[in-house]
């Protein structure tokens, strides 16, 4: 007899070892279908992973900022896949979730455009709607945050994990940006549902610029602290250059938040309009208040 605890500290008997997802199917079938993963004794597992003996579980779904993080590392994985397809002659090198999306890296022997672009993102969502699995090639363990080889859509690609078990949860994502020439790197953003997609490409009022990648986890919970006070932001975390960076966003938005090194050792920010004005140095929660007054009062 298997016994398994929610984190309503209720419990459950099975006769039998069940994977995640069977224990969220047990519980609801809305539970199933909108489950990316479990928390079994405190760790991320795929949906696939056999509970074996008594344990915690929780369900994890793209509510939560966990699963979110699943879906845009599933969409990473999603993206390898279709430029591979695309592209046979494609190396793939890595992928993630970064901030509000995702990004993925590889060498190619020419620079794609606009139009390749395009043409990625359609066929992510060919795949999208053709609800393909995502498995581990090896039977899942506790190991589940080094990297695994995963087979999608025929093919098998290296990532981390856990991963959504299908793709049909991956439907309001795009790309929207190309880096680099060798490697090259392609940026989109993924939400759970089209609503959140619609209200991410809304014109913000603040775009949050962080100097280098080493900055992204302190730059997005700078944009998240922002969000929370009801100020339009936007995180660029691309991997290029800030000054380009903050050419291209300041004809678009009033205010830019720039995050360097010091201002991350320090937990303070840097702002300045789109006109250049530098208004210096502040702690996050003061940055908070002064945007949330100062865009108050902008018309974009």
């Amino acid at each position: 007899m298997i016994q398994i605890k929610l984190s309503d500290g209720s419990l459950r008997e099975y006769d039998q070892p069940l994977s995640v997802y069977e224990f969220a199917a047990s519980i609801s079938p809305e539970l199933a279908k909108a489950a990316v993963a479990g928390r079994v004794n405190g760790v991320l597992l795929d949906c696939e992973f056999m509970i074996e003996a008594d344990a915690r579980v929780n369900i994890v779904t793209p509510q939560e900022p966990d699963g979110l993080e699943i879906l845009r590392r599933s969409c990473a994985l999603m993206l390898a896949i279709a430029v591979k397809q695309l592209y046979p002659k494609a190396q793939l090198q890595s992928g993630s979730a970064l901030g509000d999306g995702f990004y993925y890296e590889f060498a190619f022997e020419r620079t794609l455009n606009l139009v390749d672009l395009a043409n990625i993102e359609a066929r992510m969502k060919t795949l999208a709607a053709t609800n393909h699995s995502i498995r581990r090639r090896k039977p899942p363990d506790r190991s589940s945050l080094t990297e695994t080889p995963y087979l999608f859509a025929g093919l098998e690609c290296v990532s981390v994990g856990p991963h959504v078990p299908a793709t049909k949860v991956l439907q309001a994502f795009a790309l929207d940006h190309i880096s680099g020439t060798s490697p090259q790197r392609i940026y989109g953003t993924c939400w759970p549902c089209q609503r959140e997609l619609d209200n991410w490409r809304i014109p913000p009022h603040v775009i949050v610029v962080s100097m280098d990648e080493r900055q992204a986890d302190y730059a997005q919970s700078v944009t998240e602290a922002l969000r929370r006070n009801g100020v339009r932001a936007r995180a660029d975390l691309r991997n290029e250059k800030v000054h380009h960076k903050i050419r291209e966003h300041s004809q678009r938005v009033p205010y830019l938040v720039v995050i360097g090194e010091k201002e991350e050792s320090g937990g303070f920010v840097s702002v300045r309009s789109r006109t250049g004005e530098d208004f210096g140095r502040m702690t996050v929660d003061a940055v908070c208040e002064w945007l949330n007054q100062a865009c108050s009062d902008t018309v974009v």
